[in-house]
């Protein structure tokens, strides 16, 4: 039996739960294909990277109708990711990328540990300009360190947000949008890697991913409380950190 169609059965759960955070789920997506038996750079990695878009841009449209994406803050968010990931992609430093990734590490804890603790930021602060800046600024650094580490920079977009003055669920639903933006150049520039994608089961993923996204977004946005995507989000925050420890740092 062809392990690879179980696939889409998978991701459909996967983008169910990373839907309702904000998050692509791409650091999933390429691992479990990896597993189930695909080609790591011909296959897994560019329809890791297209199910992630089709996740995040899915989800999006949902908040997006429903009025939750803080547009002043995505634009320029999603704008200065795209603009700056290649840069840290192209830069030829002999940065290490070990501490780098304990930085990221530490920061997303910090951030799940805050949201699971019940703290609140102030709201209501930022002015337009203030989300211009913030925008811009956090993009540009998240999108440029992203780059230069080869990650999409989905996971540490809403604790930015949310520490910046969001709340939760308002942080989730514009993650959604930024997260699209850099899963769309990712995808692009890497799609010319797939040598003879086996469109039979790519169509079907994104299938799977597309039903799981509608799904878990409308939940999200008509049924969870804000404190519910709160912890959900806190607790999907500390694995990450314990997972970019371990496999980044521990075992590389």
């Amino acid at each position: 039996m062809d392990t690879t169609y179980l696939a889409p059965l998978i991701f459909f759960f996967i983008a169910f739960v990373f839907s309702m955070l904000g998050m692509g789920g791409s650091q999933l997506y390429t691992p479990i294909l990896f597993w189930l038996g695909m080609d790591f750079k011909p296959e897994a990695i560019p329809l890791g990277m297209l199910l992630n878009v089709v996740n995040s841009s899915s989800a999006a449209l949902t908040y997006g109708r429903r009025s939750m994406i803080d547009w002043r803050v995505a634009l320029p968010f999603g704008a200065a990711m795209v603009v700056l990931a290649p840069f840290g992609t192209w830069l030829n430093v002999s940065l290490p990328t070990k501490p780098v990734i304990v930085i990221f590490a530490l920061f997303t804890a910090t951030a799940a540990t805050l949201m699971l603790s019940g703290w609140r930021p102030a709201r209501g602060g930022l002015s337009r300009r203030g989300r211009l800046i913030l925008g811009v600024s956090a993009g540009g650094v998240l999108g440029f360190f992203a780059g230069l580490i080869g990650r999409g920079g989905g996971s540490f977009v809403v604790p930015l947000l949310y520490i910046a003055g969001l709340e939760a669920k308002v942080a989730a639903a514009t993650s959604a949008l930024v997260v699209t933006c850099s899963g769309s150049s990712s995808f692009l520039s890497h799609i010319a890697t797939a040598a003879e994608p086996r469109w039979g089961l790519w169509l079907l993923c994104v299938a799977g991913v597309l039903a799981g996204s509608q799904a878990g977004s409308r939940v999200m946005a008509e049924k969870l409380p804000t404190t519910a995507v709160r912890f959900m989000f806190g607790w999907v925050l500390l694995g990450v950190a314990a997972l970019l420890i371990i496999k980044d740092v521990a075992l590389a």
